[in-house]
C-alpha cells in the first residue's frame, strides 16, 4: 500500500530534488507557495516552497526500492524517526492539493491587509483592540500600531491574531 513520506532536502534544491525523483518513476508531491517577498528596491511576488527544504513522496513500503532516493541530486536524506521513516497522513497531503489554485500553487494571504488599515486583534493577550496594520513581516507576524496611554506603539503580533473590522 502506498504512503506519503517525508524527504528533507539540500537547500533551495526542492525543486531539482523532486525533478530528479520523478525521472527516476517515484511520486513526488511540492506544494509551492505565492508571496509576497521584501527586498530591493521593493517588494515583489514569487513562487517557493510551501514547506522549504522538504517534500512528499508516495512509496510503497514493501514493494518500491528506496535505496536511490539517497543518492538522488538534491535529496539530503529521507526523514526518519529512530530507524522509522516519517510517515505523513493522506489527508494531509490531499488537502494541500486540494486547497491548490491554478497551476498546483497555493496562495498566501500575504498582503490581505494594507498599510493605514484599522484591524481588530482577536487573539493573544491585546485580544480585543483596535489597531492600525503597519506591516507584514517574517514568519508570519504583523506589526501594528496601538495607542497605549495616549502614545502609538508599534508591537509585534501573530497575522493569525488580527481580522478586518465589520
Amino acid at each position: 500500500m502506498r504512503e506519503w513520506f517525508l524527504i528533507y532536502c539540500k537547500p533551495r534544491q526542492e525543486a531539482l530534488a523532486a525533478r530528479n525523483l520523478e525521472r527516476q518513476g517515484y511520486g513526488v508531491y511540492l506544494p509551492m507557495l505565492r508571496q509576497r517577498r521584501q527586498g530591493h528596491p521593493g517588494a515583489r511576488w514569487c513562487v517557493a516552497p510551501m514547506f522549504p527544504r522538504y517534500l512528499f513522496i508516495h512509496l510503497d513500503q514493501e514493494s518500491d526500492n528506496w535505496k536511490p532516493i539517497r543518492s538522488t541530486i538534491g535529496v539530503s536524506r529521507l526523514v526518519v524517526f529512530g530507524d522509522v521513516p516519517a510517515r505523513v497522513p493522506d489527508a494531509f497531503v490531499g488537502a494541500l492539493k486540494a486547497q491548490a489554485g491554478e497551476n498546483g500553487i497555493h496562495e498566501s494571504d500575504q498582503g490581505r491587509f494594507v498599510a493605514g488599515e484599522t484591524v481588530m486583534i482577536v487573539g493573544g493577550a491585546m485580544a480585543g483592540y483596535e489597531a492600525v496594520f503597519k506591516a507584514q513581516t517574517a514568519k508570519e507576524r504583523v506589526v501594528l500600531l496601538l495607542k497605549i496611554a495616549g502614545r502609538v506603539v508599534a508591537v509585534n503580533v501573530r497575522s493569525d491574531d488580527i481580522a478586518r473590522l465589520e
